[in-house]
């Protein structure tokens, strides 16, 4: 037994053996490393998802959830006892006594009468002329400040206006205009966005899914994407990561007349009412004048209380109806449904505010109406410009519609 202990037989049989348990004590060190391996990730997972969860508890809006705290002690304002026409003057003479800021009674007119029909307004003309301080006096005005967007070159979509979600801080970067649209919807002041220069780059681009929401009747349906989930603890009035655009809220864009702008399209101008400030109008003393607080509620009313108490007369719609004929006759243009519309909601308001009938009409026809005259031909147009001016002052009267008639003389003169 010795021998066989010692021979060379019994050695291989310890290597054997010993080769064995090698084998086993490095399979358990695999087993005890892969344990530990799965451990580690099993707690990384969970440390991930607890993170996650963490995050997720509200903290991507972090100014959104403020506003929410903020709101909760909101006051609406007292009801006023104002009409059109005193707001009207009012608003001019706050404008020029405490802001130095002095506007034709007609210019201001136009703006809130603008505001009653539609909710974007569009103020043309050349620098300097008090385009984007008219829309900052009236916020200034109303006790709420208006919003200053400066629209930038390279703007092109949704997000260059209400912000867009950092995938690598986990947070939105949320703009000043989220902000005020998200205030908006718990408040019942009036709020105005400036989107200052609005044509330097295409409006069509940056500020289509806004005209496109502008459009749906029911103002409770009109909600914006503003990211693709929902979070625990996301602000309250967000809904499956959409906002609501609150039917509060004017846009008002102001446009340079010049070459270093794109020109605004006929699908932005005919949801918009337009302004013109050709000039600066003659400083004048006006009344020392505070501002007021007026709910949207009580503009509303305003509004409402206009439509009802004048409407457009039959004469004045049937001559709108014979100019609409010749125009589709003779340069192939029409009203079309959209500006009738307008036609009717922007004669009672106007009328409300101090103005004329025929102030609206006038208001209309040039800005809205012969404005597609520069899309024509040129020569034709020059060719058919006396003609037309005769029409309409057979129609409505010599020197009645003179911003029409001076806007068909300039154009012929001028051959745009």
């Amino acid at each position: 037994m010795l021998e066989f202990l010692s021979s060379r037989g019994a050695m291989g049989l310890y290597l054997i053996a010993l080769f064995i348990l090698i084998i086993i004590l490095a399979v358990n060190i695999m087993i005890a490393l892969r344990i530990i391996r799965e451990k580690a990730d099993e707690n990384k997972s969970t440390r991930k998802k607890k993170e996650k969860k963490s995050v997720m508890k509200g903290t991507r809006f972090t100014m959104l959830n403020k506003i929410d705290k903020e709101m909760s002690s909101y006051k609406p304002p007292e009801k006023n006892s104002i009409e059109l026409n005193t707001f009207c003057d009012t608003f001019r003479n706050f404008a020029a006594s405490k802001l130095g800021l002095f506007y034709d009674i007609k210019d201001i007119r136009r703006f809130v009468a603008g505001l009653g029909v539609t909710r974007l307004l569009i103020i043309r003309g050349m620098s300097g002329t008090g385009k984007t301080s008219l829309a900052y006096a009236f916020g200034q005005f109303l006790s709420n400040d208006s919003v200053i967007v400066p629209v930038q070159p390279m703007w092109k979509e949704r997000s260059d206006l209400i912000g867009y979600f950092n995938e690598f801080t986990r947070r939105f970067n949320e703009t000043t205009l989220l902000r005020k649209m998200y205030e908006a919807l718990y408040s019942d002041e009036i709020y105005i966005t400036v989107l200052d220069e609005v044509n330097i780059s295409r409006i069509e681009y940056y500020f289509a899914e806004f005209l496109s929401l502008l459009e749906i009747p029911d103002e409770n349906k009109r909600y914006l994407d503003v990211v693709s989930d929902s979070w625990i603890g996301d602000p309250e009035k967000l809904k499956d990561g959409k906002i609501l655009l609150p039917s509060n809220m004017w846009f008002v864009g102001t446009a340079n007349n010049d070459d270093s702008t794109f020109a605004i399209s006929d699908k932005v101008y005919d949801r918009a009412m337009i302004i013109d400030l050709d000039k600066k109008a003659t400083p004048f003393i006006p009344e020392d004048t505070c501002s007021i607080r007026i709910s949207y509620d009580e503009f509303c009313s305003l509004i409402n209380k206009a439509t009802t108490q004048y409407t457009i007369s039959v004469e004045t719609f049937t001559k709108i109806r014979k100019l609409d004929e010749y125009l589709q006759e003779v340069f192939k243009i029409s009203f079309g449904n959209r500006i009738l519309r307008q036609i009717e909601a922007y004669i009672p308001v106007m009328i409300a505010c101090g103005g004329t009938e025929m102030d609206a009409v006038d208001d209309i026809i040039a800005r809205k109406i012969l404005r597609k005259l520069d899309q024509q031909n040129p020569a034709f147009v020059k060719n058919h410009s006396e003609q037309l001016r005769r029409t309409i002052e057979t129609l409505f009267g010599r020197d009645v519609l003179m911003q029409s008639i001076n806007y068909i003389t300039t154009g012929a003169k001028y051959g745009k």
